[in-house]
């Protein structure tokens, strides 16, 4: 694609150049690509546009007036996104188009859901490729990356999706996250389906408040030719105009018996198609709700309700989602639980198969709402019986700091520093910690960096392995 192919929307007057890029990071910039400057909450793209030159760009998109040596398109500053997006969809031959694509939305479940679904298609034949928490596959097996975004920047997920195309899917299932949407790095991105799980609150400090974070979440369904909503969900009725297909209390699909077993869950579930037996390899009663999600956009993908039903069972699980790491003497789980509501959700799915005492490890993230760590610190006092706080990306934050809040919130729930909780800033000596604490027949969970390889700390971003590290103190490798 030439230079003024790519700028048609623009303009009429860039050079006939080779275009063999677009990227917002100068870091990623070579010769041939288009740099696209993003002003940013910590970094302004401007400030790195004479390094991308330097790099080999051979032309910028920016918002300041700037006196380039290479062509230069100049918009308004809240243009640079929406442009970053097309301009990305437009030299990848805009694939979401040759793809049918779920988005899957909500505070606490996409991962779980969009693994499932992505299960589901696989075991009725239509191989999906795969974006979100966790990492991405094109169909050559799952990624991990080493940062925490749930949906990347437009320019890697446009990449993404034309890598699918390449090697011949047909159907992907991606995370949509709330920034994601607000921050239009979905919006070139043509969706079939929109799958909601639920709402509640995170991310306020970038939203403002809830409805500013529904309404971000509600694009998504907006945008798509079909929704699965959650009827439990009272943000999702709101959108139960728009065409849909329903699950939970009084939906389209609904759960009607569920036996928690050691090995999983054992549920009955009704559908437009009838009534169908399934059975789960996952702990927490609110994975059942999950699995009726993906089973809900299985079938909008075309796949029978009871071929689904069957192949739940051989769901292989999620990194970092319920991870067991051992089982003898005392239980060792991670999880991604990071939110009060799912951590309050994580330790009751725990509770009914623990014999001894329940032991949670947790952090709450610095630079991030810090509304919740109050609430995460009370949370963790009313459903375990011991918490060790601790470190979880603290970023510039200080980590004594986010940790008075999470105490404050366990004394509000008559937690006393010492008995029903310990403050532990390090967060491998924190999970030390709490191996030291159990004894045979208790559960500790490992909650916050579930899948995540890296721990941000000050002025440095660490490798992190959670699984891993829990393995090597328990002398396990």
């Amino acid at each position: 694609m030439t230079l003024r192919e790519l700028f048609t929307p623009f303009t009429s007057r860039a050079p006939d150049l080779e275009v063999r890029g677009v990227t917002h990071d100068s870091r990623r910039v070579e010769p041939g690509f288009v740099f696209v400057a993003l002003p940013g909450r910590r970094f302004d793209g401007h400030r790195f546009v004479a390094d991308a030159v330097a790099r080999g760009a051979l032309a910028v998109v920016g918002a300041e007036p700037l006196e380039l040596t290479v062509p230069y398109l100049r918009l308004a500053a809240s243009e640079l996104r929406p442009a970053l997006a097309r301009l990305a969809a437009r030299f990848y031959g805009r694939p979401s188009r040759q793809l049918w694509i779920a988005g899957v939305t909500g505070t606490d479940g996409k991962t779980t859901t969009s693994f499932l679904l992505r299960h589901l298609l696989a075991a009725s034949g239509l191989a999906a490729g795969m974006i979100g928490t966790v990492g991405y596959d094109v169909g050559a097996g799952l990624v991990l990356p080493q940062d925490h975004f749930t949906t990347p920047e437009a320019p890697e997920v446009q990449g993404l999706l034309a890598e699918m195309t390449r090697g011949g899917l047909k159907h992907a299932v991606l995370e949509a996250s709330s920034h994601a949407l607000a921050q239009h790095r979905l919006d070139e991105v043509e969706f079939d389906l929109a799958v909601w799980t639920h709402l509640s609150p995170e991310h306020l400090d970038f939203h403002g408040d809830m409805e500013g974070y529904f309404a971000a979440k509600a694009k998504l369904v907006e945008r798509a030719r079909l929704a699965v909503l959650n009827r439990d969900c009272p943000y999702a009725r709101r959108l139960d105009q728009r065409p849909h297909l329903s699950y939970g209390a009084g939906g389209d699909f609904e759960i009607s018996e569920l036996l928690e077993e050691g090995a999983g869950l054992r549920f009955a579930f009704t559908s437009p198609a009838g009534r169908y037996q399934a059975f789960l390899p996952m702990l927490g009663r609110y994975n059942a709700e999950n699995a009726l999600a993906a089973v809900a956009a299985a079938h909008a993908a075309g796949v029978a309700v009871g071929e689904a039903a069957q192949a739940l069972a051989s769901f292989a699980g999620v990194p970092g989602r319920m991870q067991i790491i051992q089982t003898e003497p005392f239980r060792v789980v991670v999880d991604f639980a990071h939110t009060p509501k799912g951590l309050s959700a994580t330790l009751s799915a725990l509770r009914p198969t623990t014999a001894g005492r329940l032991i949670v490890v947790i952090g709450s993230a610095g630079e991030r709402d810090p509304g919740k760590r109050a609430p995460l610190g009370r949370t963790a006092l009313e459903y375990a019986d011991m918490a060790v706080f601790t470190e979880e990306d603290s970023r510039s934050e200080p980590v004594e700091a986010i940790l008075a809040e999470m105490a404050r919130g366990a004394k509000g729930a008559g937690g006393r520093e010492g008995k029903s909780y310990r403050l532990e800033p390090d967060r491998a000596r924190a999970i030390a910690l709490a191996f030291e604490l159990a004894a045979d027949g208790d559960t500790v969970l490992l909650a916050g960096k579930g899948h995540e390889r890296t721990l941000e700390r000050a002025g440095e971003v660490l490798r992190w392995d959670e699984a891993a590290l829990a393995r090597r103190l328990l002398g396990l490798e």
